[in-house]
């Protein structure tokens, strides 16, 4: 079942990725993440003030635990740094092709490792230092593949924009290691949205609204809330697949993964978008270097 469970997962991400880009083509960034991120909060809203309440049972999947002061500052930080990641990404999938945003920030694991060996001094196995050569190797041929299409990486800011926001998504990821040792996964992932939706607000107000007109107009679409709604749904089903006891957690990791290929299958076809076959086998590459790193930390 648990399986299964990753399998769906990934099928979400994937979407999750084909709904950012249809809400962003020809769109204002801004509102779209302020919305998005609005629609995941609203559905834990309700979950916490019934956990609060006790109606949803302390055994319950679903129960989101109270925590303390010190807690919510900790999590108040991974908001700033995982908003930090999810404006440079939007800002930079608004305007370059997703068959070339999905394989990059598929790198995460490699950024997230390569930080675990400087902070933290983790030895590497044989599998590991395969998957960081083979990795770096194709993410250096997806640059490649830009300057094909017009995309000139030093003088290209969207290009770094990608490149900030898988940084900054890996130092969420290092901040995860200590932070879910000591807090509840669930309480982490809903107050960490709302506390977004809250640091959203004054940027709306204060950064985009006085100067709306001057930029590219807002419209509304019913991909932009299931953005929200697809990434909450792929993270608890990924959470349910890990608490069976039966599960393989690096086999879950891996094939969670692999929701880049569906972002990648399915935004080529629906974006039309040009050099599939050279990026297809890069993005092979990349899945084979990152698989590796997943074996490797699980052996």
């Amino acid at each position: 079942m648990w399986f299964y469970l990753a399998l769906l997962s990934a099928l979400f991400l994937g979407i999750y990725d084909i709904f950012k880009k249809v809400s962003l083509n020809k769109n204002a960034v801004l509102p779209v993440l302020m919305i998005s991120i609005a629609s995941a909060a609203l559905i834990f809203l309700p979950v916490i003030v019934l956990s609060a309440f006790g109606i949803i049972p302390n055994n319950n999947l679903l129960f989101i635990p109270e925590i303390t002061a010190s807690e919510h500052l900790q999590v108040f930080l991974k908001a700033i740094i995982v908003l930090t990641s999810w404006i440079f990404s939007f800002f930079a999938l608004k305007h370059l092709p997703i068959t070339i945003v999905a394989p990059i920030r598929a790198t995460g694991p490699f950024w997230t490792l390569l930080g675990a060996i400087l902070i933290f001094s983790e030895q590497l196995n044989t599998f590991q230092w395969i998957g960081i050569a083979i990795t770096l190797l194709f993410f250096y041929l997806f640059t490649t593949v830009g300057k094909l299409e017009g995309i000139h990486i030093k003088r290209n800011k969207w290009f770094w924009f990608i490149i900030l926001a898988t940084l900054s998504g890996a130092i969420s990821g290092l901040y995860d290691k200590h932070l879910l040792q000591n807090i509840n996964r669930l309480a982490v992932q809903s107050w960490f949205s709302i506390y977004q939706t809250l640091i959203m607000l004054p940027i709306i107000m204060f950064l985009w609204y006085p100067k709306r007109k001057r930029s590219t107009p807002f419209v509304f679409r019913w991909t932009i809330p299931l953005i929200g709604i697809c990434l909450v749904s792929a993270d608890y089903i990924y959470f349910k697949a890990l608490s069976n006891p039966e599960a393989l957690i690096s086999v879950i990791s891996a094939i969670r993964r692999g929701g880049v290929i569906i972002a990648f299958s399915i935004g080529a076809i629906l974006f039309k978008e040009q050099n599939i076959q050279r990026k297809t086998i890069y993005l092979l590459g990349i899945i084979l270097g990152i698989g590796l790193l997943i074996f490797g930390s699980a052996h």
